[in-house]
């Protein structure tokens, strides 16, 4: 592995602790649709004791205490992407300012997620001969350093690298080998790259914010953390995050994630099929879509009409009346063509061989009635509808599921950061190569 990675992971892991240490830290959710802003007053003391215990980003939460929340529609934003620079910054100041007014608080560190840069899971191991019989802190910087790279391109960074299971001879399932007894140690590490350029838009419009980039997550990642509970994480379950112009895909086992995704379709689909089929404005599409849609049609539908302005209409009996059966018409197969993109996504990943397969809706969209039995259907596994888990003093609004994302980057920031990264490299590394990555990654981060 290269020693690029290692101490990208140890700085960036670094650069997190140290915004928690101050106390309070912002956490901004980009999104398609909208962006969101949730302050967090942080119990260092009470933070260390979860960290020094090994508990999961619940068990942390209760460090954390939101003082401030704020969201706006997002504008400048496309597929999860920055498209519009100025759009995104004006966005990103004001939920910044409305959060801060509502905490009575500034705060120059965030952590941000990225919704969309392409991401990709790759799974690497590597294995070593243990030095003197017991695993030792530098065995495991070993074993990493033995894993190698995926050939993932030119243009691409690694966001997430996480060692999500070690074995020791033939027992596996290890979390933390350390002081035991063996002659060969090998780990499995999942990691996930997405944009150069994706990641880089986001560094360059939170500088234009005059704020540090203290972190940065993968929406699914977050998604996950925020929507799945504690057994769903250990023994195997999904996280799908359906929002507005992509949809999410995040597999969890053993509290590690293990594979990550993204479908380049979502909920602003559904409203544009409903705004073509009836040659409605598209805010009304959005807006009956929200109030009517729904995926299971009954006999009641057909006889219950609804109404749309054409486009172009500025007399008030221009307007066209279309059946709720017209419109599950229109709703369901885009839902279907989702679901789909997701079970192949699922397929993918090798989701069949978990112990558990469960799936957990998140995101607006996940909302619609009637989703539930939809995706059991065509997922062909248990599925619940997931919601934000609740932190101290968060506003009702941010308990609804599109900010899921939000809640989680919370999660991330109270979840224990992965000690591995501390490990030496072996010493054919050499101190010079370890320099030369540190400088490299903070002038491009």
């Amino acid at each position: 592995m290269s020693s690029r990675l290692f101490e990208s992971q140890r700085y960036m892991r670094d650069r997190l602790r140290s915004a928690l240490r101050r106390g309070v830290v912002g956490v901004i959710d980009i999104g398609s649709s909208k962006i969101s802003c949730l302050i967090l007053k942080v119990d260092v003391e009470r933070l260390d004791a979860h960290r020094a215990d090994g508990l999961g980003a619940q068990g942390g939460l209760d460090a954390l205490r939101a003082i401030g929340f704020s969201s706006t529609r997002s504008r400048g934003v496309s597929m999860g992407e920055i498209a519009v620079m100025d759009e995104t910054e004006r966005g990103i100041r004001t939920v910044l300012a409305q959060a801060q007014k509502h905490a009575n608080q500034r705060v120059d560190q965030v952590i941000v997620s990225i919704a969309g840069g392409q991401p990709r899971s790759y799974g690497v191991s590597g294995e070593v001969g243990v030095a003197n019989g017991e695993v030792s802190a530098m065995d495991i910087g070993a074993a990493l350093a033995a894993c190698d790279m995926p050939s993932f391109g030119e243009g691409r960074d690694v966001i997430h690298a996480q060692p999500v299971n070690f074995t020791l001879d033939h027992r596996t399932g290890l979390a933390d080998p350390r002081g035991q007894v063996g002659a060969r140690l090998s780990v499995d590490m999942h990691m996930l790259t997405v944009s150069h350029a994706a990641i880089r838009n986001i560094a360059h419009v939170v500088k234009r914010c005059d704020l540090d980039l203290a972190g940065v997550a993968v929406s699914p990642y977050a998604s996950g953390l925020s929507a799945l509970v504690e057994d769903e994480m250990e023994l195997g379950a999904a996280c799908v995050d359906m929002g507005a112009e992509t949809t999410s895909v995040s597999v969890f086992l053993k509290r590690h994630m293990i594979f990550a995704d993204m479908v380049r379709l979502g909920g602003q689909h559904i409203t544009q099929d409903i705004a073509q089929a009836f040659a409605a404005p598209v805010e009304d599409a959005e807006r009956t879509k929200t109030l009517h849609g729904e995926l299971q049609a009954t006999g009641m539908d057909d006889r219950e009409m609804l109404e749309l302005r054409r486009i172009g209409a500025d007399r008030e009996y221009e307007r066209r009346q279309i059946s709720r059966t017209e419109l599950i018409g229109v709703i369901r197969p885009r839902v279907e063509e989702i679901l789909e993109d997701v079970r192949a996504s699922l397929d993918a990943a090798g989701f069949e061989y978990l112990p558990s397969q469960r799936v957990v809706l998140t995101g607006g969209t996940s909302q619609m009635p009637g989703m539930e039995d939809l995706a059991s259907r065509i997922l062909g596994r248990q599925v619940r509808i997931g919601r934000p888990l609740r932190i101290q003093g968060l506003p009702l609004p941010a308990t609804a599921a599109p900010f899921s994302a939000t809640v989680g980057l919370a999660a991330y920031a109270a979840r224990p950061q992965d000690e591995c990264w501390d490990f030496d490299l072996p010493a054919r590394h050499g101190p010079l190569r370890l320099r030369r990555a540190m400088r490299w990654f903070k002038e491009n981060w």
